[in-house]
């Protein structure tokens, strides 16, 4: 048969960091030695309590499907987590289970994208968002954000940006590449536009629980009419299990139901019994001593990375990220992030995965690696630059 894809492939670029996380175990499985500062995974193994819960569940043979929307005690529990963390009141009818942040994203556009509608997402930004977008037809529209606003978009851009076509704003806090965060305040007025304007307004806030200064405050205390979506990945340190949830308007909680019973069934039994234990007091325990660590990390890395030459224009208030202008040290942060690895042996993750708004001047180094090991990254960044 004729080789024929459908014509939104075209549109869809292949993750960078994730080739470049190919080369890298090419080169260790050649001897080599690579310091891993490329994907935003955690480093920590998944805590006890949630592996020996899951061990648990499948001992027991809980393995049969799960309603669609996930277990009702789960849902209950994130229900729960809301009212201690964020002193937010949620009903647990209102929250889906999902397979990972990602599939949560696939149920929002699913349902609210249709063919040919726009939707402002910012640049930089995660880039399969814009990939999940476009699979289900509807087109990014990238809003331009820099170190003037801290790699977040303002109510005046989105004004600015937003057309007639324009059907809502995905945005992130901490937001990833930069670690950036939004008060409460500035959600809210960026709902408002939203709002006037009759658009959607989705929030991902996966990296939430991951912040070192100040806890991240939910949108879902800005209205509950803001999609939110979540994670067990990174606080929770289950990047593997695949398990996230999404908070849900209320008038929607129907139509995401049926497309999880058509395109999921339900997520992962013993991911979901895993995760049942993720908000008990000593699996909180746990997180909060690595969130202490991830500090520690960064505080160490910003400024070494700065005395090389790197410029650190985002406040990486959240996630474990550092975003640097690297504009002082190499022309193209591709070719740079290529070369670093086959020469120095670190991975790092050029600007080009993140967008097109200045991806040459920018390189992700992400911090998901002991102190030890970012030391001889620095030892083998300052010496493939002459210091």
């Amino acid at each position: 048969m004729t080789y024929r894809p459908a014509a939104r492939l075209a549109d869809i670029s292949p993750f960078h960091v994730v080739e470049l996380l190919t080369r890298a175990r090419q080169l260790e499985a050649e001897g080599r030695d690579i310091i891993h500062m490329e994907v935003g995974e955690p480093d920590f193994p998944t805590p006890a309590p949630i592996a020996n819960a899951a061990v648990d569940a499948i001992k027991s043979g809980k393995m049969l499907y799960t309603q669609s929307l996930g277990l009702p005690e789960l849902r209950e529990a994130i229900a729960a987590f809301y009212q201690t963390r964020y002193g937010v009141t949620l009903p647990a009818n209102r929250i889906a289970v999902t397979n990972g942040a990602s599939g949560a994203l696939n149920l929002a556009f699913a349902c609210l994208a249709d063919p040919g509608s726009e939707w402002l997402l910012t640049d930089p930004g995660y880039p399969c968002n814009r990939h999940i977008l476009r699979a289900f037809e509807g087109r990014p529209r990238h809003i331009p954000v820099g170190p003037e606003s801290n790699f977040q978009p303002t109510p005046a851009q989105l004004r600015q940006y937003w057309t007639p076509q324009t059907s809502g704003l995905l945005l992130a806090s901490p937001a990833n590449p930069t670690g950036t965060l939004l008060t409460l305040p500035e959600i809210s007025a960026l709902a408002e536009v939203c709002r006037q304007n009759d658009g959607h307004f989705i929030v991902d806030e996966i990296y939430h629980g991951l912040t070192y200064e100040t806890d991240a405050p939910t949108a879902c205390a800005a209205g509950d009419d803001i999609w939110v979506i979540q994670s067990f990945s990174k606080y929770f340190q289950m990047t593997g299990w695949r398990l996230g949830w999404m908070v849900i308007p209320e008038a929607y909680v129907r139509d995401i139901e049926k497309l999880a019973q058509n395109l999921t069934l339900c997520p992962s039994t013993p991911a979901q019994y895993g995760a049942l234990a993720a908000f008990e007091p000593d699996t909180l325990s746990i997180l909060e001593a690595r969130r202490a660590e991830f500090r520690r990390r960064r505080d160490y890395l910003a400024p070494a990375l700065e005395a090389i030459g790197f410029r650190v224009t985002a406040r990486p208030e959240g996630a474990f990220y550092l975003y640097c202008d690297c504009s002082a040290l190499a022309a193209d942060s591709f070719v740079l992030a290529r070369d670093l690895l086959e020469k120095a042996g670190v991975a790092a993750t050029p600007g080009l995965d993140f967008g097109s708004h200045e991806p040459e001047k920018h390189i992700r180094f992400a911090y998901t690696t002991s102190v030890d090991r970012l030391a001889e990254a620095v030892r083998r960044l300052s010496a493939y630059f002459g210091g």
